[in-house]
């Protein structure tokens, strides 16, 4: 199985690039003030990272990606979208004969409605169809013996990209045996994806941003053949469903991937 495709671009071209998009607000909004990422209130939205956003874009174009689930919204969200969008103009006909019932859609989970109608809002701004956004409650969950979160609801998708962002550690409710991740000096903690990782098709991606401890939770107990590495420079944790095919349709579609990777 190729590896995954990714072609940085210099910082010094990073505004040309998201201008090209026609995403010059985006642009502005990141010269903005960033907020703390361990604050407990939460007024306002955090500032979009040009750098990090450029990775989420080429990884959805390059690696040619078809479905996105995303754990926590943000301006990823949008950066996602048209990612999306743009594979859909591009490859629209070429996914006809693969078997997948979502294409070229991006769904993003919150618990948090406000924040879901920010990255909704800016998504209908530049007049993107494809972006469904849901909200849904996060509790504490017990993982055998162990203490995580995951949310009441996840959109019924098969995705081949998972982008691992959310939810914020202070917005889950209840616990375990007294305990909870609303504490400065603990970290979030998901178990979602493991709820559903055997349906989950080879050469899946899934992108820990941050989270290191939770990565490492997942780096442990997911069960299948994952290729994990970690990009210090973004400070992502990188995982690839790395098994042989499941059938004749998930052999055509790591072939559509692969021909990404070889472009």
């Amino acid at each position: 199985m190729p590896a995954v495709k990714f072609t940085p671009v210099l910082d010094a071209e990073l505004e040309n690039y998201f201008t090209s998009l026609g995403m010059d607000h985006v642009v502005e909004a990141s010269k903005g003030k960033q907020r703390g990422v361990n604050d407990m209130v939460q007024d306002t939205p955090y500032r979009p990272v040009l750098k990090d956003l450029h990775r989420l874009h080429s990884l959805v174009r390059e690696n040619r990606r078809t479905t996105v689930l995303e754990f926590g919204t943000g301006w990823s969200s949008l950066i996602m979208a048209d990612a999306l969008a743009r594979n859909q103009m591009e490859y629209g006909n070429a996914i006809k004969k693969l078997r997948r019932h979502n294409p070229f859609e991006m769904h993003s989970l919150d618990d948090v409605e406000k924040w879901s109608q920010i990255a909704k809002e800016r998504v209908d701004a530049v007049g993107l169809t494809n972006a469904h956004f849901h909200v849904s409650p996060v509790t504490c969950y017990e993982f055998q013996g162990r203490l995580t979160t995951r949310y009441n609801e996840i959109p019924k998708v098969s995705p081949d990209f998972i982008y691992l962002d959310g939810p914020d550690q202070f917005t889950v409710q209840g616990s375990v045996n007294g305990l909870s991740t609303a504490h400065k000096d603990f970290m979030p903690m998901s178990s979602d994806i493991i709820l559903f990782e055997h349906f989950l098709i080879p050469g899946t991606i899934i992108l820990v941003d941050g989270r290191a401890a939770n990565a490492r939770f997942l780096q442990t107990n997911l069960q299948r053949q994952w290729s994990y590495s970690f990009d210090e420079e973004y400070d992502q944790h990188l995982f690839i469903l790395n098994e042989p095919p499941l059938g004749k349709y998930n052999a055509a579609q790591l072939d559509f991937y692969a021909q990404g990777c070889t472009d």
